[in-house]
């Protein structure tokens, strides 16, 4: 039972971190908020997060699943959310004097950017505890099937709607602006 909580813990994790992305969206799309740059790297940071999950369930189609696979994934989680953490702060750092009203409105109370810290947190105390129970949650024979393709078909698409995402924000430039209020490809096409 043990190894197999470890493999659709995995599975969860990716859910997780995909949640929030597609909530990002929802902010970017459903509310007009555009994205600056240090929130997309927040959120490539948290696609780096869910690539460790992604590593120990693909490592699971192989079959048996090493403690040095679940290491490694757990440990790629980590360091991209160490990476996340360190963005999210900045960003905060910046908002963080009273008569700045911060970057985008609030979601319960929070910024995004906040809420992101946050998310990094979890994940890095998430990655801690399947490190630190690596031998008994690695999953040996976990049975790769359907549910570990849909999962990974939704972290895949999560992938693509954010490349497709930025790329419509810069359009052909190199850069993103500090404050974007158009999607730059959207404003080049119209000329």
């Amino acid at each position: 039972m043990s190894n197999r909580l470890g493999f659709w813990a995995a599975h969860l994790n990716i859910l997780v971190l995909c949640g929030v992305l597609i909530g990002a969206f929802v902010v970017q799309f459903g509310q007009g908020e555009f994205p600056c740059p240090l929130c997309i790297l927040q959120r490539m940071a948290m696609m780096l997060c869910a690539l460790g999950p992604a590593y120990v369930i693909m490592k699971a189609r192989e079959g048996e699943v090493k403690t040095s696979d679940f290491a490694t994934g757990y440990g790629i989680a980590v360091i991209s959310a160490i990476a996340g953490a360190s963005i999210s702060i900045r960003q905060i750092l910046l908002h963080i004097v009273p008569p700045d009203p911060g970057y985008g409105d609030p979601v319960l109370g929070l910024h995004l950017y906040t809420w992101a810290l946050l998310v990094f947190v979890a994940e890095i105390l998430a990655a801690g505890v399947n490190l630190a129970f690596a031998r008994e949650l690695e999953p040996r024979k976990a049975g790769f099937g359907w549910p570990s393709w849909l999962v990974l078909g939704l972290f895949g698409a999560v992938i693509l709607a954010n490349a497709v995402a930025v790329f419509a924000l810069e359009g052909l430039h190199w850069t993103l602006p500090d404050d974007p209020n158009s999607y730059r490809l959207f404003d080049l096409l119209r000329g």
